[in-house]
């Protein structure tokens, strides 16, 4: 069981369970079976064995994709809770690292914030993103540039006057997160952030 964490499993984790139990049912093979099986008659390249389930096994996108991966000594944390947990960490160390690292006490700073909104929060990081949930994602923490942070929201697509701050996300038709707020620094994460961080919460 990995130490413990400020993050929780991500919801997809239990869906690609399902379906990954299903892999035997739908292609004759469980996963471990098609991992046995590309290692001895695949190709030799994660790449090459991707376009070879697809193509002649006829394999969908991400089964192939999870396969090969595998096959490689890969992956793993899309259906194993422990192994998303002990992965967690460093796709947020990876988000941050490099020319981006300058906005990680940023993120330290917008995640406690986001966790202390209610006892039921869950910060899910994902490679380029770290949702925040209750039922639903109400809102998101995302790296934007190597300067910035957006902080988005799921206010919804209802009609009403926002503060300045506060900018529809072009192209969120259909998504949750309709609205973000911009964040260069610390001082940008204040009373504010909270006040709609709570509104994003509640709505949910």
């Amino acid at each position: 069981m990995p130490a413990k964490t400020l993050y929780s499993v991500h919801p997809s984790v239990a869906y690609t369970q399902k379906i990954i139990a299903n892999l035997k049912t739908r292609t004759g093979r469980t996963i471990d079976e098609w991992v046995t099986f590309v290692k001895k008659e695949g190709p030799t390249t994660e790449v090459d064995r991707r376009g070879w389930l697809k193509d002649t096994h006829k394999l969908g996108t991400n089964y192939a994709w999870w396969i090969a991966e595998r096959a490689e000594g890969k992956g793993g944390d899309e259906d194993n809770p422990d192994a998303y947990l002990r992965q967690a960490p460093k796709y947020v160390e990876e988000m941050f690292a490099g020319k981006r690292a300058a906005l990680k006490p940023i993120y330290d700073a917008l995640l406690k914030v986001g966790l202390a909104t209610g006892k039921d929060v869950k910060a899910c990081p994902c490679k380029t993103i770290v949702p925040l949930y209750r039922e639903h994602v109400f809102a998101e923490i995302k790296p934007a540039t190597n300067t910035r942070i957006d902080l988005g929201l799921a206010l919804g697509a209802d009609p009403q006057r926002l503060p300045a701050r506060i900018e529809p996300v072009k192209g969120s038709k259909g998504n949750r997160i309709t609205h973000r707020v911009a964040i260069t620094k610390l001082e940008d994460v204040d009373a504010f952030v909270e006040r709609w961080l709570k509104a994003a919460y509640e709505r949910d």
